[in-house]
């Protein structure tokens, strides 16, 4: 029988690992052949995401190519009560994909295939490992594309999956709003599907918003139908400075509340920016900034810019500079992805407890500023990047692993902006979903009642606990 003696990394333990019986490793390797690796190495990369936890590896690889696959290695698992752990590009932060009861690893990268696009209807249906890069590469003939940018080359089933968002979200949604259908295999290896392509249904449950967001809990995503949108006529990206993170904030809630349709809006504290200036070989002035940019017909855009330039330069800021070309644009927007990794090259060898709260847009400024505030009393290095146009931002707290002190400290100053976002009317996560991180942030947010509730509904699809147990709650 395989067992790990690693223990998962303080204070995230989830129980006892269930054994994962030789019996079934064989008849993994029977049906898989190559598909299928126990190989330490490759245990060990699925075992891992971007965030600070740490955990033993799965047991067994299985890398499928087809519904089928996942169906059969789920019916496999199922007869020796083994847990699965879907995985698709390993780019989550909390704890997601981590074989925290034990169990194989169910990868779908190879599932990458785009099925049918519907231009006419602005949809198109996808394999759950292809990427957001992938996915707009290969529609990128038809005029359309697909918005959801959560920095990070995701893989659209595990965007889906975690109810991911990002940077467009402010102007096209959420993949809560952008999912129309899905294929999943369930907890006994069923393949059913949820919703059509219609725009709207009111026929039954809503399954497929169930399905979105549930982390892996309750269903193997193996196909997904999303919408697209057309490609604006004109795009326009622009930087500005400001005096102070509270004079960029009172900009976006003004920006906001005025209704002008912006489609990004990306706050960078100076810390960040200096971070990557030096990443990215970039000259951009190391104050609080923010990142926008704007989409629509070139009369439209204009007048969006020329609203948003005369708010900033109420509160003080400067330095508009304009990136219209692709180009421009492009480097600008990968300098804002690589905020994460720039700032992790600031302290090297250190992990970052990042946060992930979203309020209201009135509390915005409340929210952060005190947060700012005990981040700077605390000591410890960190770094701010937000999706400040739908509320949602995050620190990042740059912790030595070897100092047990610091992560407390990172820790207690997650529990406080947590609390605060609770306190008004905000989410313990925007968009990276809970994980094991936030489990007991949801209790916070949700009640016992609404808990008991969830725990229903996995009770009744996975009676047996196997589809990515240890996540979400207890």
């Amino acid at each position: 029988m395989h067992t790990s003696a690693a223990p998962l990394s303080p204070p995230f333990a989830q129980g006892p690992l269930r054994a994962v019986p030789q019996a079934l490793l064989d008849a993994l390797a029977q049906r898989f052949g190559a598909q299928c690796s126990t190989a330490l190495a490759v245990r060990e990369q699925h075992g891992r995401d971007e965030g600070s936890i740490q955990a033993p590896p799965p047991a067994a690889v299985v890398f499928a190519e087809s519904t089928q696959d996942v169906q059969d290695a789920v019916r496999l698992a199922a007869q020796y009560s083994v847990p699965v752990i879907p995985y698709g590009a390993g780019s989550s932060l909390e704890g997601h994909l981590l074989a925290v009861q034990g169990g194989i690893s169910i990868d779908v990268g190879r599932m990458n295939r785009v099925l049918a696009i519907d231009a006419e209807d602005l949809t198109v249906t996808v394999q759950p490992g292809i990427t957001r890069k992938q996915l707009n590469d290969a529609i990128k003939d038809t005029g359309l594309f697909f918005p959801i940018d959560p920095g990070a080359d995701a893989s659209i089933g595990g965007m889906a999956a975690t109810r991911a968002s990002g940077t467009n979200a402010v102007r096209y949604g959420t993949m809560r709003e952008n999912v129309l259908a899905l294929e999943l295999v369930t907890a006994s290896g069923e393949a059913l599907r949820t919703g059509t392509r219609a725009k709207k249904s009111s026929a039954g449950y809503d399954l497929t918003r169930l399905i979105v967001g549930s982390e892996g809990t309750l269903g193997i995503i193996t196909e997904v139908t999303v919408r697209l949108f057309p490609l604006p006529e004109a795009v326009s990206a622009a930087v500005c400075s400001f005096p102070s993170i509270e004079a960029a904030v009172r900009t976006v809630i003004q920006t906001i509340q005025l209704g002008v349709p912006i489609a990004r809006c990306e706050l960078i504290d100076a810390h960040s920016v200096r971070a990557v200036n030096r990443h990215s070989k970039l000259s951009l002035r190391e104050e609080p900034m923010l990142l926008m940019e704007f989409h629509g017909s070139p009369a439209s855009v204009q007048e969006q810019a020329e609203t948003v330039q005369d708010i900033a330069r109420e509160f003080g800021g400067n330095a508009f500079e304009w990136a219209s070309t692709p180009e421009e644009r492009t480097r600008l927007w990968t300098a804002r992805h690589n905020a994460y990794f720039a700032a992790m090259q600031t302290r090297p060898g250190c992990k970052a407890i990042t946060t992930d709260a979203c309020v209201p847009i009135s509390r915005l400024a409340d929210c952060l500023l005190d947060s700012v505030a005990e981040a700077d009393a605390s000591g410890l290095p960190y770094f701010l990047v937000g999706h400040v146009g739908d509320g949602n931002f995050h620190f990042g707290y740059l912790i030595d692993p070897a100092i047990p002190e610091e992560r407390e400290r990172a820790e207690q100053l997650n529990h406080q902006l947590v609390a605060r976002a609770l306190r008004l009317a905000g989410t313990c996560t925007g968009e990276h979903g809970v994980g094991i991180h936030k489990m007991g942030f949801l209790r916070d947010e949700a009640g016992d009642g609404a808990i008991a509730m969830m725990r229903a509904i996995k009770q009744a699809l996975d009676p047996q606990n196997l589809l990515n147990p240890g996540k979400i709650f207890h």
